[in-house]
């Protein structure tokens, strides 16, 4: 699979180089869940056909998972793969997890609690270090500086390379920066849902603020759940459960209609053209990938570039979309 590079550099020290693509594993390991039959033989099998499409050719692979996902599985089956593949594999693989600020009892300390939860998630990889360690969410019941010194320690423990947040808004991402440069640590990323479906990050102001301070945006859910992946229409709609950017399809055919036109004149799948779209605003897009096909076309998002007649023709028809005040802030 050709990911190609990015020019986007996540802060850490030394440096890391991201791909232009990212992997987002949240379906890997689901069973009964958002994306369920993950524990089925044909949904393995499919799997690993992805993993060898993934993996194929000499570039980084980004991979982005969570300990949630899937209660760890997700972190397991990345850790089997990666333990199967060849040396020169392993070596490519820039992995990157979330600490969960659930109030369990286990974390009721910080930093103690953040570290023990990186601990696990190390375990589950196979790794000693992963490259970057992302807060999952704003809801934490401790300070910003108490989760700040945290993410701080675990980067100064070798833990991790490069620490990040997810779904913060401007000014959250604002002060965590600030506080995590007290520390000397830069803050790497945010991971915000960006789409068609969804722009607020950009309408915001918070992506433009994450370029100014040299954060890289994060874009989960690109493909809106599968709404802008080109499978589902009016007629037929996904399944049900798929909550963020549940717009109903037949509100958002005016605006397949003009990805369907696109990727049809680009010669590529149309959610190709909802990834590189967020690549054009200077995201990292994490499409999720189940099976080799669907590896396949998102790799055709990279190589070209939307110009500027179809950003417009496509934002024509987009949505703002919404935060909530529990989970998503940015």
């Amino acid at each position: 699979m050709s990911l190609f590079r990015s020019q986007l550099i996540c802060k850490a020290h030394p440096p890391i180089e991201l791909p232009l693509l990212a992997i987002g594993t949240w379906s890997w390991g689901d069973v009964g869940g958002t994306w369920g039959g993950a524990g089925t033989t044909k949904e393995k099998a499919a799997l690993k056909e992805a993993w060898e499409e993934i993996v194929r050719g000499g570039d980084k692979v980004f991979l982005d998972t969570a300990e949630i996902y899937s209660k760890g599985a997700s972190e397991r089956i990345i850790g089997e793969l990666r333990r199967n593949a060849p040396k020169e594999v392993q070596d490519r693989l820039v992995i990157a997890t979330k600490w969960s600020p659930l109030p369990t009892p286990s974390r009721l300390m910080l930093p103690s609690g953040m570290v023990s939860a990186l601990r696990a998630s190390l375990e589950r990889l196979g790794v000693e270090q992963v490259d970057l360690y992302q807060v999952h969410g704003p809801i934490h019941l401790f300070s910003f500086r108490a989760v700040g010194a945290a993410l701080a320690q675990c980067v100064k423990l070798g833990l991790t390379k490069a620490v990040g947040v997810s779904n913060y808004s401007k000014d959250e991402m604002i002060k965590m920066h600030d506080i995590l440069a007290s520390h000397g640590i830069p803050l790497a990323s945010n991971q915000i849902e960006l789409s068609l479906l969804r722009r607020l990050p950009e309408l915001s102001g918070l992506l433009a603020a994450a370029h100014e301070r040299g954060i890289v945006p994060l874009a989960y859910s690109p493909l809106a759940m599968g709404r802008l992946g080109g499978r589902y229409s009016a007629a037929n709609p996904p399944p049900t459960g798929r909550k963020f950017s549940n717009i109903p399809m037949g509100q958002a055919e005016p605006l397949l209609d003009v990805m369907r036109e696109i990727a049809e004149r680009r010669n590529v799948a149309v959610s190709a053209v909802a990834l590189n779209y967020c690549i054009s605003k200077g995201a990292i897009p994490l499409g999720g990938a189940r099976n080799a096909d669907q590896v396949k076309k998102n790799a055709q998002a990279v190589g070209w570039s939307l110009d500027k007649d179809e950003i417009a023709r496509l934002e024509e028809k987009s949505f703002t979309g919404k935060t909530s005040w529990w989970w998503q802030h940015g």
